[in-house]
């Protein structure tokens, strides 16, 4: 199966390298970096000299953001070069902001599994230790690191049901493929016990990484906080195609009760912007898409957020928030945004059944009377109302606990993270 997967994945090299131009064309690529994924020349690995290089891939805006705190940590006693790799063009974007703090941190977008683009990645950049975050598997990268002898670990590990059922379609090649990575620690316990079904060693469980994400309670205020402040309105945060329309009816509920309230919508995607003011536009309210360091004008209904790394901006704001992705019954088996930095800044979180990337998460946040499942936009609407009764966010007390949680999965997970660098990295 391995040598099929090789093959097919280099047959379709020149397919692939078309739809990395089409999705360049409708604006899902990075306009002028999407080539690091497809070619060798746009590889442009750095000089190491004598610094060890440890490299972390992270897909997407969760997984980047997971890290961060680790590469912190690790930069605290010890003088690294770091490589971090994503794939998607959010994530991209991000990387941007988050990686800036770092004078040491390299950003370059993931390149296409196949088999010679990999062996080249790696020879050129000569990584001396490899973190995959998450579920990010990947074959062709994963044996390579046999031929070069990089040591190998998957961080913040996930397996569904549903990935696991198909690996076991394959049983031998999932047990070399897994058994090569020398150590796994896990998001959840459900990871952990799915992998020792497969006779892995050095399968750990210390807490989901996605607590010890940094958040900046202080920090410079946002232009819009003095107006927020005095304003009634929620939050829908992460939201997807199939629940704009919903946002949108739960406000035209709110607005029966209260005639001036405001809707703020952070799509998931910017690119959907425009099709969120559109459909306010048919329904006869006030929209403005607002662009970075840009006022919110006071006669609006509807605020489309159309930049990144605008959410605790407004989850500090905030009392209560909707975190998308978890309407949308198609996506019952991947469904669901991260609502940590929601929970640690305070807000009160509602959210559709469907949150299955994060049910572990929820689980703890429900015990704590921090979210509430919702099923309708009538539903939402009528807990919002209770909710705007009062300008009080949380108890202080419950986003503490939250943080103290996120320090300890994060001083845990640091244990095993050391361990796997190993003496020569003291």
């Amino acid at each position: 199966m391995i040598l099929i997967y090789r093959v097919l994945t280099t047959l379709i090299y020149p397919i692939l390298i078309i739809l990395i131009y089409y999705r360049k064309f409708i604006r899902k690529e990075d306009a002028k970096r999407f080539k690091e994924k497809i070619f060798v020349s746009n590889f442009r690995p750095i000089n190491k000299n004598k610094s060890k290089l440890v490299w972390f891939h992270a897909a997407s805006i969760g997984e980047l953001k997971s890290i961060i705190p680790i590469i912190s940590q690790i930069n605290k006693n010890r003088k690294f070069k770091f490589l971090v790799t994503t794939t998607t063009l959010s994530s991209g974007n991000l990387a941007k902001i988050e990686l800036k703090k770092f004078q040491n941190v390299e950003h370059r977008y993931f390149p296409l599994d196949v088999d010679f683009l990999i062996d080249k990645f790696l020879y050129l950049w000569k990584p001396d230790k490899i973190f995959l975050v998450d579920s990010e598997i990947w074959p062709n990268l994963i044996f390579k690191t046999k031929k070069y002898k990089i040591p190998i670990a998957l961080i913040n590990a996930r397996l569904t049901s549903k990935s696991f059922s198909k690996w076991m379609f394959f049983p031998s090649t999932a047990k070399k493929i897994f058994s090569t990575f020398n150590v796994f620690i896990c998001s959840n316990t459900e990871t952990k016990n799915y992998l020792k079904k497969l006779n892995l060693k050095n399968v750990y469980f210390k807490g989901n990484i996605k607590f010890a994400d940094q958040i900046n309670i202080g920090g410079k205020k946002s232009i819009n906080k003095n107006f927020l402040d005095k304003k009634k309105f929620w939050f829908a945060a992460s939201t997807h195609k199939d629940e704009n329309i919903f946002c949108l009816e739960t406000h035209l509920n709110l607005k029966e009760k209260y005639k001036n309230i405001l809707t703020i919508i952070a799509p998931r995607h910017l690119e959907r912007s425009k099709e969120i003011e559109n459909l306010s536009k048919k329904l006869g309210l006030n929209v403005q898409i607002l662009s970075k360091n840009e006022k919110i004008l006071k006669d609006k209904e509807i605020v489309i957020i159309n930049y990144f790394g605008a959410l605790n901006n407004y989850y500090k704001s905030a009392k209560s928030v909707f975190i998308g992705k978890s309407m949308i019954k198609s996506l019952k088996n991947e469904g669901g945004q991260n609502p940590i930095e929601a929970a640690k800044l305070g807000c009160k979180i509602y959210h559709g059944p469907f949150v299955y990337n994060f049910k572990d998460i929820y689980n703890i946040l429900k015990k704590n009377n921090i979210s509430k499942e919702i099923k309708n936009s009538n539903d939402l609407s009528k807990n919002l109302v209770q909710d705007l009764k009062s300008l009080k966010k949380l108890n202080k007390k419950t986003s503490k606990s939250f943080y103290n949680l996120g320090q300890k999965t994060l001083n845990d997970t640091m244990i095993l993270v050391k361990k796997f660098l190993g003496n020569k990295y003291e």
